[in-house]
């Protein structure tokens, strides 16, 4: 049942209410405690000081207690639990009071976990789970379910639907209140697992993947602080809009990047074909760009001499051969080889001066390793080798490309790479965004790129195998957590299936999880959008969504595209929440002039919706990962048109379609794609 706000003093509401304000005064003593904490009465040292006051900054911004965000959502009263005490308030952090007792239990403690998993059929020996409604920071209803009264049948959560439903107006919010049991399990799957969701529109991947990050620093706090975390994400767009949940949630230490950012070892200033893009992404150029890293390796033809003081040591060709050969098989980085080939000729130096002798030390053989000689055979046998070069002179020289891509690429594919005007430098080239990846792997070729602990990678389905392997050695001592739907595919090389992406990202073992449930889109809106599947992912299941909300979607026909479409935005900006107007590229400058025109303000994708400020403006390239309470779909045939390919236009049009929470408005002048048919 639900309860609203009286104010009798023996009304259960009040008594929370008290809880709340109790809490709240808690929170705010834990944070008054650590900003007392004076830094010199704790060591002299002043970089240990450095430290532990950055350390203090963040545990002070960790502590801040947002005013219009619930300090807890939940209660879980136990009938026959171990803990001490039977009653805890489940939040967002942890606040306990003066004594040490707890006030909030952290949302990702263990004693948490019923508050999502328990069920009429397993209540896990919860008598009641309590939910709150809130209005703004004030506490205004709640909810109770008696999993182990058998009399009470389960319903729907009245007050859980109307957090999903509630209109969002800036950066997307955190989930907490709303983890269903399904996301739950995998959000607190094992650190040492990597775990792939396949989800659909509106299934809550993406807020998995980040609470999934919220909840592994909770149980592996050091080991994380120590290897770090990364979100990667399509664009800068997309991470802007996701800022702020690990914030709300008390994690402050997690990066975020774009997967251009991860390889930006050059300037981006130039673009490829789709075409020579799907040939630079595909995973053959890895062997390619080994095959040409190794084959600046020569064996030595003559013998070395080391003169150290009278005496004269004589190293063989044939042994010198052996130790390069040696090196080869091993197929260690290049770079560490390198660095290997002097200290094992120093060694073979100090076996002969200890057959004549002499007693060397480390020291010895590290002089050795160092003499003029010594540096000259590893000079002409292992050359230093700089990635930006090698891929440069790969582009350029059809002979070296030949060399290295024999029996790997056709002649037209190895066409399609090489530059018209090849550039004269590192510097003056236009790299493209899939040159800087190949550079990347030569590098890594190399010298070993630094592994995290844990990378989150989302919209991954986009990605080439190529860049799959980039964001794969950012995590090869650590773990991953990948995000994606087949079916928003919208790039040349978008993945086809789950085990090839994982295996190009060398975690072949990771589990795949599929969320089919949908809690964002309207049912009646995500039937239409699903009408396009089998037309471009045949085989796979359509998102089922949990939400009934009628009237959500309406298609109008159109002879004033413009004029209709800056209707259709006035219209949607009545309703409470975020607007998004989402139109094929080539569609922006019209709709932004016929907006202007209209006395309508608009924003840009990545700039934080307001109050003020509703209505964004919406490439469809950009739309994807972004949600907005209702949408004004622009042209859908332009949308298709506007891709490379009819496949491609398809699951752009999926994409735009399935972006609204609460209504979808399409309008068109051109006839909707077929593959809708009619409404």
């Amino acid at each position: 049942m639900s309860v609203s706000a009286v104010d009798a003093p023996d009304d259960p509401l009040a008594r929370e209410r008290a809880h709340l304000t109790s809490s709240r005064a808690a929170l705010r003593a834990m944070r008054e405690d650590v900003e007392a904490l004076d830094i010199k009465d704790v060591t002299a040292n002043w970089v240990n000081s450095l430290v532990l006051g950055r350390q203090i900054e963040d545990r002070i911004k960790a502590l801040a207690d947002l005013a219009d965000t619930p300090l807890f959502f939940g209660r879980l009263d136990y009938l026959h639990t171990t803990q001490e005490g039977q009653r805890f308030y489940i939040g967002r952090r942890h606040a306990h009071d003066a004594d040490g007792d707890p006030m909030v239990i952290d949302w990702r403690a263990p004693v948490s976990q019923p508050y999502y998993q328990a069920s009429k059929k397993d209540p896990q020996d919860v008598g009641l789970r309590r939910r709150f409604g809130y209005t703004g920071g004030d506490l205004t209803a709640y909810e109770d379910e008696h999993l182990s009264d058998p009399a009470e049948l389960e319903h729907t959560s009245r007050l859980l639907q109307a957090e999903i439903e509630r209109p969002r107006v800036g950066p997307m919010r955190d989930i907490v209140a709303t983890i269903q049991p399904e996301q739950d399990g995998i959000v607190r799957s094992d650190l040492s697992g990597t775990v792939c969701v396949q989800g659909g529109p509106g299934t809550g991947k993406t807020a998995v993947g980040l609470h999934r990050v919220a909840y592994l620093l909770y149980a592996h706090r050091e080991r994380l602080a120590r290897t770090g975390t990364l979100v990667i994400g399509p664009n800068r767009s997309f991470l802007h809009y996701i800022e702020q949940v690990l914030p709300a949630l008390g994690e402050l230490e997690v990066q975020q990047a774009t997967v251009d950012d991860l390889v930006a070892h050059v300037e981006v200033r130039g673009t490829d074909e789709a075409a020579t893009a799907v040939v630079k992404g595909d995973a053959r150029m890895a062997e390619v760009l080994r095959r040409a890293v190794r084959s600046h390796v020569t064996l030595p033809t003559e013998s070395l001499m080391v003169v150290r003081g009278s005496r004269r040591w004589r190293v063989p060709a044939y042994e010198l051969e052996e130790m390069v050969r040696e090196l080869l098989d091993r197929d260690i980085r290049y770079g560490a080889a390198r660095e290997a080939l002097p200290q094992r000729i120093a060694h073979a130096v100090l076996v002969r001066m200890e057959e004549a002798g002499e007693a060397p030390d480390d020291r010895v053989q590290n002089a050795v390793a160092r003499n003029t000689a010594v540096k000259a055979v590893v000079k002409e046998c292992w050359p230093l080798v700089d990635p930006a070069k090698l891929v440069l002179r790969l582009l350029s020289d059809a002979e070296f490309l030949a060399e290295h891509a024999e029996g790997l690429l056709t002649e037209d594919e190895q066409k399609l790479l090489l530059w018209a005007k090849p550039a004269r430098s590192v510097k003056s080239a236009k790299w493209s965004a899939a040159d800087a990846v190949l550079i990347d792997e030569a590098k890594d070729l190399v010298e070993r790129t630094h592994s995290l602990g844990h990378v989150v990678l989302d919209e991954a389905q986009d990605l080439s195998p190529m860049q799959y392997r980039a964001v794969g050695r950012r995590c090869t001592t650590g773990s991953a957590t990948v995000l994606g739907d087949l079916a928003q595919g919208t790039t040349p090389w978008a993945t086809e299936s789950w085990a090839q992406a994982l295996g190009h990202l060398g975690k072949p073992e990771a589990v795949v999880e599929e969320l089919t449930a949908g809690f964002r889109v309207p049912r009646e809106v995500i039937a239409y959008a699903s009408r396009l599947l089998p037309h471009m992912s045949p085989g796979l299941a359509a998102v089922e969504s949990v939400r009934e909300n009628p009237g959500s979607l309406e298609v109008r026909p159109s002879e004033s595209l413009d004029e209709d479409v800056v209707a259709a935005c006035v219209e949607a900006l009545t309703h409470e929440g975020s607007i998004g107007l989402i139109a094929a590229d080539a569609r922006i400058a019209p709709l932004a002039e016929a907006l202007t025109a209209a006395g309508l303000a608009y924003l840009s994708p990545g700039e934080e919706t307001t109050a003020e400020s509703r209505l964004t403006l919406v490439p469809a390239s950009l739309a994807k990962g972004l949600e907005y309470d209702y949408v004004v779909l622009d042209e859908p045939a332009a949308v298709v048109d506007g891709e490379p390919d009819e496949r491609t236009g398809l699951r752009r049009l999926y994409v735009a379609l399935t972006r609204a929470v609460s209504g979808l408005t399409v309008v068109h002048s051109a006839p909707v794609p077929s593959q809708l048919g009619a409404l």
